[in-house]
């Protein structure tokens, strides 16, 4: 297999940089380069991505050796039939390490076509560190650093108002725009970069929050020879990822007109509030997982995939997301209901296997923020319980209990929260169970005890589960 090279491998050999991207990791390759790709091949974008390695160890040594190419494998489920595509990535026109060479990413605030300021630097990323210094070479966080290039762009261009970025983050917390926006200003009062350069970040920059969505298992280390003699070339970078994409940005004309992402079949969405789909991803994809997985692995089943494939924990699941979880959502059923069939199609991919063990971590918290919301609407719309989903949080409750048929369960949680769910379970009392745990402020957030009938239903369905198994009661449970 021959080197990778622009030239012999056909591609065009230069783009303008009109990207800074800080990070370099799967997800972004398999994410924003992917779209930039498909914007540049299909809607003459023609932006080329200058990436930024934002810690001290990681690949743009191998990015640079490869020339910035690299392959995508996507693989997965559409519209009920198996896919896979395989994009070679050619956006990336250099990668810089600012821990090796920090002045040529301060080189970067220069570049007069430069438009786009993109990142994933992990949820810790966005972080503000008071012992970064204006001079630091490099900062230690990832918002010192933007903002020492902002303040060279600002410096070098006088603060022309249409040299500011438009500037779009894809790390995984809440606001996240928002929040490196706030942090650039607390560095610009720290390092005293005065109140002209705060006026241009606010008024000449614009800050995107978002909302980013697609699972990349990454390099295919298991079976990189079987990905590898596909390939026309000897590729180090190989990232593979499902087919399913969502990457909503809050914005407005403006940022459409910049984008033009209307000219591409994928799924991103420019909105005025990215809320409710931040809400509905929440309580639909991450809500089915956190609900299927004690009741599925009572049941005896492993994965996802045997999950929603099997008969009766496939319909439980299903009817948890279209008659509980959906209708308690803002948005138009139509477009709940399209989101949450691609939610099954992900779930039945074949190329991913995701274990029910691996997503069991810290299940009562996560039943908290994806879960109990639902239960809670659905009881406050309707006037009466929700069954799957009481049925679910009963099943969470026996499953911290430990032991099932006389084997461990995967229960992984802080050493208090298993201490207590072992000291309720010793009472051996339902009722008593159901009140302990519904009543623990400190998993709730309120007494759960107060919801009507919650306490008794639990109860009884804790005795049903412990004599007759996970479908027998159900069933009964529901008769």
């Amino acid at each position: 297999m021959k080197d990778l090279n622009r030239a012999n491998a056909g591609y065009k050999e230069s783009l303008p940089l009109k990207v800074i991207q800080y990070g370099e990791g799967n997800f972004l390759r398999a994410f924003v380069d992917y779209i930039i790709d498909k914007l540049n091949k299909e809607a003459d974008f023609n932006a080329g991505v200058a990436v930024v390695q934002p810690l001290a160890n990681g690949l743009i040594n191998m990015l640079n050796e490869q020339d910035g190419l690299y392959n995508l494998f996507l693989r997965g489920i559409k519209n009920g039939q198996e896919t896979e595509e395989i994009h070679t990535i050619s956006c990336v026109q250099e990668g810089i390490n600012p821990y090796e060479d920090y002045d040529k990413y301060l080189a970067l605030a220069t570049e007069e076509e430069l438009q786009f300021l993109i990142s994933n630097t992990t949820e810790a990323g966005i972080s503000f560190d008071e012992k970064d210094t204006l001079e630091g070479k490099p900062h230690n966080s990832f918002p010192a650093k933007v903002t020492a290039l902002l303040y060279k762009r600002f410096n070098h261009f006088e603060g022309a108002s249409d040299m500011g970025l438009t500037i779009i983050p894809c790390e995984l917390i809440n606001h996240n725009a928002d929040t490196l926006k706030n942090i650039i200003l607390q560095y610009a009062d720290l390092w005293e970069l005065g109140d002209a350069f705060k006026s241009w970040v606010e008024t000449s920059n614009s800050f995107h929050n978002t909302l980013v969505d697609r699972i990349v298992p990454g390099y295919p280390k298991d079976d990189v020879e079987t990905y590898q003699s596909q390939l026309k070339f000897k590729d180090n970078l190989i990232v593979s990822a499902e087919t399913f994409l969502l990457w909503v940005i809050e914005g407005d004309d403006k940022l459409k007109a910049k984008i033009p992402f209307d000219k591409i079949d994928e799924n991103v969405l420019i909105v005025k509030d990215m809320q409710p789909y931040r809400t509905r991803k929440v309580r639909i994809l991450n809500g089915a997982h956190t609900t299927m997985v004690p009741f599925s692995i009572l049941y005896g089943n492993e994965t996802v995939k045997e999950t929603v494939d099997n008969d009766f924990t496939g319909k439980f699941v299903r009817d948890t997301v279209f008659k509980e979880i959906n209708p308690t959502l803002d948005l138009s059923e139509e477009e709940l209901n399209a989101f949450a069939k691609a939610v099954f199609d992900r779930f039945r991919n074949p190329f991913i296997k995701h274990q029910l063990s691996s997503i069991a971590l810290n299940t009562v918290s996560k039943f908290k923020v994806r879960v109990l919301p639902s239960l809670l609407a659905f009881e406050k719309e309707y006037n009466r319980l929700p069954e799957r989903l009481t049925f679910a949080l009963a099943c969470l409750i026996r499953f911290y209990k430990g032991t099932w048929n006389g084997k461990n369960l995967p229960v992984q949680d802080d050493a208090a929260v298993i201490v207590e769910f072992e000291a309720a379970w010793n009472k051996g009392d339902y009722n008593s169970i159901s009140k302990r745990i519904l009543s623990n402020m400190t998993y709730w957030d309120q007494d759960l005890t107060q919801i009507s009938d919650l306490e008794s239903r639990i109860a009884q369905a804790l005795e049903l589960i412990e004599e007759h198994g996970i479908e027998a009661a159900y069933k009964k449970f529901t008769a």
